[in-house]
């Protein structure tokens, strides 16, 4: 009896609540996220406090963290959410242009630059009404979990492998070259691996701790080590750091032909021969049969293919 009065006390205002301020982990934040003042959302959080008999969140010097019992329902709240959200879009189908869906789409910037706002352009033509979150992918990005917990939707970059128990559909591949200032050596006189591999490259910062990416995992393969002397989070701002250096960017083709006629910059050929960069969009089994995630889904292949014939 006391569960169900209890049950009785909660509603979806409530969980949405829950889950932005124990991912925020700051009530602030939420209160910006949520679109409330401040003490609406610290008048919720009392009264979450109430309803589960524990702080939920609490003060760890300067930061705010979930407590065991706060990180234990950030899972199942997620979960309600977005099976509220589809509960009955899913249930008369997915139109566009009345839709009203979120979508959540996670992308590195290592894409070609023109992808995600192509792909933000078509979404608002065809969906007018739905809102659109573009979430990064950085050395912080757990895309497993949230995926998972419906945090993002889709997943986009470049893997050699994806995690066995999330679906993977192909988008492009690309050729591996090299990007260079017009006045790198390599452009007056061709080099040779040898010579590629003691020139001064500069790459992304790991997605993850320990990680190397594809290009490193490939020459390790080979017993191959290139000379990283810079790294930069922000894929987007390498090819002005290359363009004023004489640092070489190892990546694909389609990205480095958007920064040709913008910079003073060269694509040569790579004198070590690589695979072709695989470009993918990740998604779980939580969202595979939603008819709103197969139309995104949809519109993320057709961007990669128009950007592939330009």
């Amino acid at each position: 009896m006391r569960d169900q009065a209890l049950f009785d006390k909660i509603d979806l205002h409530l969980i949405r609540v829950l889950y932005t301020v124990l991912t925020e982990r700051n009530v602030s934040r939420a209160a910006i996220r949520l679109g409330m003042s401040q003490p609406a959302v610290s008048a919720v959080l009392k009264r979450l406090r109430e309803l589960a008999g524990d702080p939920l969140l609490v003060r760890s010097g300067a930061a705010m963290v979930p407590t065991d019992a706060g990180l234990r329902m950030i899972e199942p709240s997620a979960g309600i959410l977005r099976a509220a959200e589809v509960l009955f879009t899913e249930a008369r189908g997915f139109e566009p242009q009345t839709a009203r869906n979120t979508f959540r789409v996670a992308a590195s910037d290592y894409l070609d630059p023109f992808f995600l706002p192509q792909l933000v352009a078509q979404i608002k033509a065809r969906a007018p009404l739905c809102h659109i979150e573009i979430h990064p992918l950085s050395a912080d990005s757990d895309y497993h979990t949230h995926l998972a917990q419906g945090e993002v939707d889709v997943v986009i970059g470049n893997w050699l492998k994806a995690p066995d128990d999330l679906h993977m559909g192909r988008l492009f591949g690309d050729e591996v070259v090299c990007l260079v200032s017009k006045d790198h050596p390599a452009v007056r006189r061709p080099w040779d691996a040898a010579s590629w591999l003691t020139s001064e490259h500069i790459a992304p910062t790991p997605l993850h701790p320990g990680g190397r990416g594809v290009i490193d995992d490939h020459l390790d393969s080979l017993g191959l080590q290139r000379n990283i002397t810079a790294r930069c989070p922000h894929f987007g701002l390498i090819p002005a750091m290359v363009a004023s250096s004489l640092l070489v960017l190892t990546t694909g083709r389609q990205y480095c032909e958007r920064f040709t006629e913008r910079l003073p910059v060269k694509i040569l050929p790579c004198p070590i021969e690589f695979p072709q960069l695989m470009y993918y969009q990740l998604w779980h089994e939580r969202s595979h049969a939603s008819s709103a995630a197969k139309w995104l889904r949809e519109r993320v292949r057709s961007v990669a293919e128009a950007l592939r014939k330009e």
